[in-house]
């Protein structure tokens, strides 16, 4: 896309150039810095250290400047000296370079200079310039397509599509990243251990809101993408819901303090199901109840003290269906800029579509792996923890012990490797209520009354009772967390606080 845009804005300089001549006001550019620098680096090739990680040709405005500049680059990366004298033959027969004076030009750029300090200004000056032309295209391109309605291209999808390209034309070319000296990497971590000490007894990422779990994790850190997986009917969206609401809640109640303000890509639920669910957590009004409609009067006391709560709650729901992994990242950043976004949660990975929005089964490995890589891309970008979830394989249904491992996720391998932390939910309850037992041709009434009533004890000891399997964790131990689920509440808590049904 950068490159299509590029080709856009050499375009366009020509147009403007043109203009130029006719009084009409110019694109910006400054030739005086390119032959600066150019000049510069024809004297001292060691300059272009200075400006090779965020400068390509492209950003020239002549074209025949960035033909000199690219032959620099490719002449001093060989190793050999890039001068006047080792470039002339290079352009000897160069149309381009015979408009500004063929190869005697090379040399009136070295007669010139006059200094090789300010080669990174110079440098940065030109892709800045380079920077407003593109801007100048884009929004040229813009216009262009909202004056010409398109069924097949919505304003909406327009808005995205020129979000993305504003974003691709800030990160390309960027001299952000690159190596940091260890000194200073090793201050920073000093700093956060520090922090930490100051924080004993909590955590120092994001709360779940479940106890056992932020202490095993530290909470949910930025920039980490975790994988919240399971079989259907295990409680993946009530987690994945009741993470972003504790969260949210922590924010709003320590102002800002601790949890995180939370957004949640529904991709399978409506926006109004997932906070029909909510309210049943809150309320403590069963969903199904709210579904039918068999509510009593206290329930909807019960809501209006529940709405209070959640009418001020720093938490967004988008229900789109059918996202690529961009429009995720496109409407995240924005969230990002105008609401200080912390935390993303994204129902369910699967659903989420790469940058080809393709379906088909032998490109839909490669499509996964596009997608975790692009979440945890995202998870970095806006320094915030992202939690997906994920469905699992069969596999696991057709094996005597079905708690999940990681070779049961689904559809890529891509998902273990790119995630930071993977957690299985598995209810040995949901299957037992499915294996009651009935009586065998060859028993008598004692066996399997006896039978039955270790099955019935089975069922006692598990009712309620779930099971967190960490599975994976880059920066911490593993294990498996017992926690407490109300299904009818749509809801996860601390296994301590109901001692009764240990």
């Amino acid at each position: 896309m950068f490159f299509v845009m590029t080709t856009q804005v050499q375009q366009i300089n020509k147009e403007h150039a043109d203009r130029a001549e006719t009084g009409y006001k110019t694109i910006p550019h400054n030739t005086e810095a390119e032959q600066a620098l150019l000049g510069a680096l024809l004297v001292n090739n060691s300059a272009l250290e200075r400006v090779s990680d965020f400068l390509f040709p492209e950003h020239f405005f002549n074209p025949a400047h960035g033909r000199i500049y690219a032959a620099i680059c490719k002449m001093i990366d060989r190793g050999q000296e890039a001068s006047p004298v080792t470039l002339k033959e290079y352009f000897h027969k160069d149309e381009e370079l015979e408009h500004v004076g063929g190869g005697e030009y090379l040399a009136e750029l070295a007669h010139n200079v006059i200094n090789i300090v300010n080669v990174q200004d110079y440098g940065r000056t030109i892709y800045d310039l380079h920077l407003r032309r593109a801007l100048v295209a884009l929004g040229e391109e813009i216009t262009g397509q909202a004056m010409q309605p398109d069924l097949d291209l919505p304003p909406s999808t327009q808005i995205e599509a020129a979000e993305q390209q504003l974003f691709n034309l800030a990160s390309e070319g960027s001299a952000r990243g690159g190596f940091v000296k260890f000194a200073s990497a090793l201050s920073n971590a000093i700093n956060t251990a520090e922090s930490a000490f100051r924080n004993q007894g909590k955590i120092t990422g994001v709360t779940t809101g479940l106890t056992d779990i932020d202490q095993k994790l530290g909470g949910l850190h930025n920039s980490d993408l975790l994988i919240v997986a399971g079989r259907p009917s295990m409680g993946k969206t009530v987690m994945g819901v009741n993470i972003a609401f504790n969260a949210a809640r922590a924010y709003l109640e320590s102002g800002g303090g601790e949890g995180a303000v939370s957004a949640i890509f529904s991709l399978e639920m409506s926006a109004e199901q997932l906070a029909a669910r909510i309210l049943a957590d809150i309320s403590s009004v069963s969903s199904d109840k709210i579904r039918k409609g068999e509510l009593m009067d206290s329930d909807f006391q019960k809501f209006i003290e529940s709405g209070r709560l959640l009418s001020s709650l720093p938490l967004f729901v988008d229900d789109t269906p059918a996202l690529t992994v961009g429009a995720v990242r496109t409407r995240a950043r924005r969230l990002k800029r105008t609401e200080n976004l912390g935390l993303i949660v994204i129902d369910y990975l699967q659903l989420l579509s790469g940058s080809g929005g393709g379906r088909g089964s032998e490109n839909r490995v490669q499509e996964i792996s596009e997608i975790t890589r692009g979440l945890k891309a995202l998870a970095k970008e806006l320094n915030v923890p992202v939690v997906a979830l994920s469905q699992l394989s069969r596999a696991v249904e057709s094996r005597d012990n079905k708690r999940p491992q990681l070779s049961d996720l689904r559809e890529s391998g891509s998902i273990e490797q790119d995630a930071d932390v993977v957690m299985f939910l598995y209810r040995e309850q949901y299957y037992l209520e499915r294996e009651e037992p009935s009586r065998k041709a060859e028993e008598n009434e004692e066996k399997f009354n006896d039978r039955y009533e270790q099955w019935q004890q089975r069922c006692a000891v598990t009712h309620n009772i779930a099971e967190c399997i960490i599975a994976k964790q880059r920066h911490g131990p593993i294990g498996t967390i017992k926690l407490f689920f109300e299904g009818q509440y749509t809801r996860f808590s601390d296994l301590d606080t109901h001692h009764d049904t240990r």
